[in-house]
Formats: C-alpha cells, structure tokens, sequence
C-alpha cells in the first residue's frame, strides 16, 4: 500500500520527517518496504497484512500513527447538499443472497459533467499508484484509497428497470468487464444486476456496459460490503484481481458505509459538478453487534514480561477507538470498533498494547536459558508403544485429518452426513474429519503397495473427531492409535497382545464382533474395560484398495485409555511353572448367530482347576460347513501346580466340557 505523506498529513499532525515516521509504523508493525522521494512529496510503501484490511487506506495509515503519537485523527466532514426528489422513487435493492452481501446502498447524482479531474487529485492518486482515468473514477478512487472502503459507480441512464438486484449468477451468464475481459458466471458468484442483466462482478469489477463515459450524466453511486471468502474466490476463478477485491477480501467496515458513500459523492460533485437526490437506499437486512473482549493486566505483564502501566494501556486503546472501560484494578474490557475485525480475543488486546507501547522496550537477555523438562508420563507411555510397535515391524505414519466420502462409508461408525466438513472450496472432496484412523492408514497401506512396499506395517498415532451430544457444536477430539498390516490374524493379535502385555501387564480379552469394515472381528478388553477393536478386512473393501494380495488386518485402540491403563498397572511376579502344560484344540461346528462370550462362558462354567486359560483359536466360514453353520476352534490349557497332568485326565475335561457345549449349543465336534 502506497502512502503520500502530504496526503497523510491532512489527517494527523505529523512535523517528523519521512525516515522518523517509517520507524515508527515498522515498530507498530507495519515494515516499510521503500520510500519515494520527490520534488513535493514523500511516498512510503507501507506492507500490510491480510487481517489488517482496516490500514488499506490513509485514514487508517493515520490512526495508526495517531494512537502512537498520541494525537487527535482528523477526519474529513461528509456534508452532502442534497435536492428535494427522492433517491427511493428512482431505484429501488433488492438483495437476495444477505450471506454474501450484508449491506447495500445507493445515492444518485445528477448533472455530472465527466472530464478530467484537477492537478492535486491526479497527483495523489499517481503517487498512490493510480492512474487518472476521468473525474467521476478518479473521485470514486481517491475515496477508496483515502478511507478504504471500495465504491463503485454506474451510469444510472443504462440500468434497465430501474431496479438492482444483488443475487447470485445464473450458470451461463456472461458478462464483460470494465477492462474489456469477457467473464462466464458461475451460480455461486455473486453479481449486481438490473432488471434483465448482470451489470457487475459483485465486489470484484464493474461491466462495461453500465461503465462511466463522457456521456454519462446522472451517476448511481454503490457503497456495500461482500463476503471475503465469496470475493476472492470469484476473483481468482476468472483471473480478475482489483484494488475492490483485495480489499473485499479482507473484509471492510460494515457499520461505515453510509459516511463512506456520503463522503465519495461529495468528491464527485467537488470535481464534476451535479446535484445529489435526497436520502440513501439502504439495504442492510441484519446489523452486526461486536462483542466485547477482557483482557487482564496480570496477563499482559505475563506474556510480555514486562508491565505497562495500566494508565498508558488505556490511552492506547482510546487512541485505537477500542473504548476501554475498567473492571476494579486487573480487567480492562474492550469494545472492538467495526473495522477492527482482527480483535476477537484477550491475547489481540495484549499485541495491540506490546505494538503501541513498543517491542524495543521488551529486555533482551544476552544469555538464554534453557531448562530441560523431564519427559512426562504421557509422553514415556507413547515412546514404549513406538518402541515396542516398531520392533514388530511397524512404522509410523502420518496422515492429514481429513477423508473423503467413500472412505467415511467404508469405515466410520456413522454416515457421511454426520461428519464435521469443510467447506468443499477449500478440499474438492477430502473434505470429512475422520472419525477413526482405519481408513487412512488403510490409503497409505495401498500408496505402499502402488510403490512397491510389501509387506506394509503401519500405525499412527492422531485424533478422531466423533460426533458430539446435540447442544454441542464441536465434534469430540478423541486420540487414537490404529495398526494396520498384510499378515495373519493370529500374528496381528499377537503384536496386540504383546502390546497390552507391554503396557498393563495382561494380554486382554478378545472377544469375537464384527464391524462394518470387516469380515471377521474382534473388541478388545482389559478387564471390563473396552480399550478397542480389530479384525480382518473384508474382502470388497480390500479389492477396491487394491490390497487383495493376501490378508489384511487393522486395529484401533484408544489411546487415552491405554495410557491410563499404563499408568496404575503395576507388574506381578510369578514363579515359573514347575510342572508342563497340556493343550487341547476342540472345532466345533456351531450355528451362526452363537457369539464367543457365551461359548466362554459356558465352559467356566465346568472348568476344572487346572483349566488355566481359554482361547479363541480360529474361525472358518465355508465347504463343508453347513450354510448359517461356523467352524469355532477353542484352544484350551490345562496345568496342575501339584504335579504332572496325565493324558487321562485331561481327556475326562476334555469330555465334560464337550458334553456342556453339546448339551447347550448343539455344538458338533468337526472331525475333518
């Protein structure tokens, strides 16, 4: 942003010289990138950033310096002389899409005579960067370049019906731009129109048929606001930046347009004559209030490390139009003016109050310290599950939070319709926050296999977003760690196993399930505590993937419950057994719908003392098993601490708990 200081000047009351003042706004933080001298004027290229669209002005340039100077900021009176017809009996607004443009307004001025505008306003706008085009424009720009905020004017003769109407395009619509280029329309860009056509790119550019010429004598004078995120993607879709929408896009002061309309029109009837109707069409369907922000002293001397005097915060603030008002001795509570859209929350108060007081007056040490923090229980959790994890074979991921819709369908426990999204301008279609880490490790798994990586053994370590309860409007951020790999099942509950093992001491309980995602499964607990869940993908979803070259399993297990387990588990010696083991296999041909638990449950039932563990051994689904019929394969051990287990009498458990599972299942024992 160029700035004149001769301009600058009428403003704010500064006797410093050039090099003084560009000190002074690179400390407020505003670096100079240049500064221009000539035989009458100081320009300073003054870099502004993106949340700051307040300073793209003089104006705003001056009440910068204003507050750290701490003097008056003069602004110019907008006194209008206005007619006795009307300005609502010659057009009227509608506005149809309030979302992407919150407030319009018009003013009609007739009488105009275009021609070339007076030496001071060309040369300013010339050392602003500007050309001079005729006084009608070179009016509308000096205002913009003097307040901020962009207008835009129409020859009021050619606008058909004299009606605007603020909508969005009609896909096929076209129109041609002031500077000649021709612009298909998209249904979510926002025009202005008349009563038959677009008559401008609302926010971005004006059309060439409604353009000022050497004609034109009554002039229809737009002073509105347009949504940001609408402008900049309008403007980039068709390649058509301007000085209106780099400004659209970092939002303009809403509440000011009326002064900012009345100011311009008294440019324009200053430089080319006319006669202004009586009153403004204002649309504006719903005003925006802003909240107040509460900043604490005790803060600010925290962060900073340095304390502000309470008084010098408060010229500060006033001096930035903030309205300060105390609360006792530690709370100032601020009111943030309506170009001030960057002053959202306390930290904002506490950089307004460092910038203006001054960075230079922050100490600088010429010694740093560095205070080394012991790793924290949390962390050394999460080092032994990579540890251990990684010397099975698996290396960690990292993958973005977001999923695409098909992704979410295979693998998240609700709809895609569930899922907190972004809006699709800024992902086309990965544009979901996931709800469990399965599906992505699952695409990295098949980017792997694309390249030649095989076997793949993956985990990550990430937050899942789960739906929360209805009056919530956030998702539930929810730590994960998921596994995934090409091998066997018995393998993978293994890695599972070992991990509990590592962590809480036990190996789990797995008990059989199945998810949406796969074709056999399994919950996993310790104790009656859920810690996650695992399983075989199914065979579609695996195909699709293009991982249909073997068996693939995954596993998610939540984290936070893993480190809590971790962190009261405390590890229990035993005596090694001093007499051997005997272990049975029973297969067993059971209908479909019986589950694990009960088949558990009902050989405790009958165990013997020496039946020291029970196992899920395996399942089959397929020739020769009956259909709606499953092969379950229990894996039994039986140890004696007294002595050494005959054959004999394990073969008399055996039958007991054969008999149990018969008598209440109809189970069979598969012989082939």
């Amino acid at each position: 942003m160029k700035i004149s200081l001769d301009w600058l000047r009428e403003y704010v009351d500064l006797d410093n010289s050039a090099e003084e003042i560009a000190a002074r706004l690179s400390n407020l933080g505003f670096p100079i990138e240049n500064i221009e001298k000539s035989e009458n004027d100081t320009v300073l290229d003054v870099e502004i950033t993106s949340n700051r669209g307040d300073c793209l002005s003089h104006i705003g340039i001056a009440r910068e310096l204003a507050a750290s100077y701490e003097k008056p900021l003069k602004i110019p009176p907008a006194d209008i002389q206005e007619t006795s017809s009307s300005v609502e009996d010659l057009i009227s607004i509608r506005i149809d899409e309030p979302e992407l443009c919150p407030r319009y307004t018009a003013r009609l001025i007739t009488g105009v005579k275009v021609g070339p505008s007076p030496a001071w306003m060309v040369q300013r706008l010339e050392a602003a960067g500007m050309r001079s085009v005729n006084n009608v424009v070179d009016a509308t720009n000096y205002a913009m370049l003097e307040h901020g905020q962009p207008p835009h004017a129409f020859d009021y003769e050619k606008i058909r019906g004299r009606q605007i109407i603020v909508r969005r395009a009609v896909s096929g619509e076209r129109i041609i731009s002031i500077d000649g280029t021709d612009c298909p329309l998209q249904d979510w860009m926002i025009v202005i129109a008349d009563a038959e056509r677009p008559i401008a790119i609302g926010g971005v550019m004006g059309g060439l048929e409604t353009e000022i010429t050497e004609k034109t004598t009554a002039i229809l004078l737009e002073e509105a606001s347009f949504d940001p995120v609408s402008i900049r993607r309008t403007s980039r879709r068709l390649g058509l930046p301007s000085e209106a929408s780099f400004r659209f896009e970092r939002r303009v002061d809403t509440e000011n347009i009326d002064w900012a309309s009345r100011r311009c029109v008294q440019l324009i009837v200053q430089v080319a004559g006319g006669q202004i109707a009586r009153g403004v069409v204002d649309n504006y369907p719903k005003k925006s209030k802003p909240a107040p922000v509460r900043m604490r002293l005790s803060r600010l001397k925290h962060l900073l490390g340095i304390e502000i005097p309470s008084e010098k915060v408060l010229r500060i603030f006033s001096g930035l139009g903030l309205n300060p008002q105390t609360e006792g001795k530690e709370v100032i509570v601020c009111t943030p003016p309506s170009w001030r859209h960057d002053l959202l929350r306390e930290a904002d108060l506490i950089e307004e109050a460092a910038r203006c007081y001054g960075y230079d007056k922050v100490p600088v040490e010429s010694k740093i310290r560095i205070v080394a923090v012991p790793v924290d229980q949390r962390e050394k959790i999460v080092q032994k599950i990579r540890a251990f994890l990684n010397g099975c074979g698996f290396f960690e991921t990292i993958n973005i939070t977001f999923i695409d819709k098909q992704t979410a369908e295979w693998f998240s426990p609700t709809s895609p319709a569930d899922h907190l999204a972004v809006s699709d301008i800024a992902r086309k279609s990965v544009n979901l926050l996931r709800q469990n880490l399965i599906g992505s490790l699952l695409n990295t798994m098949r980017s792997n296999y694309h390249a030649g990586n095989i076997p793949c053994r993956i985990y990550e370590l990430a937050d899942t977003f789960l739906p929360a309860d209805a009056n919530q409007v956030l998702p539930l951020e929810k730590p994960k760690l998921a596994l995934a790999a090409d091998m066997d099942f018995q393998e993978f509950r293994g890695v599972l196993e070992g991990l509990l093992d590592r962590l809480a001491y036990t190996s789990g309980r797995f008990q059989p399930a199945r998810w949406k995602w796969s074709q056999a499964g399994t919950e996993i607990y310790v104790g009656e505590k859920s810690v996650g869940l695992a399983g075989i993908v199914e065979d579609t979803i695996a195909r699709r993937l293009d991982l249909d070259k073997g068996m693939v399993c995954a596993a998610e297990l939540d984290l936070e419950t893993l480190i809590e387990l971790a962190a009261k588990a405390k590890p229990v010696a035993k005596p090694l057994p001093r007499f051997p083991a005997i272990k049975r296999d029973l297969s067993l041909i059971l209908d479909e719908a019986i589950p694990w638990a009960r088949i558990e449950e009902a050989i405790q039932s009958v165990a013997p003392a020496e039946l020291e563990e029970i196992r899920f051994g395996g399942l089959y689904r397929g020739k020769p098993i009956p259909a709606g019929k499953k092969s379950l394969t229990v894996s039994l051990r039986f140890r004696d601490e007294d002595g050494t287990l005959r054959h004999e009498q394990v073969d008399q458990f055996e039958q007991t708990i054969l008999s149990t599972l018969q008598e209440q299942f109809q189970a069979e024992l598969r012989t082939v």
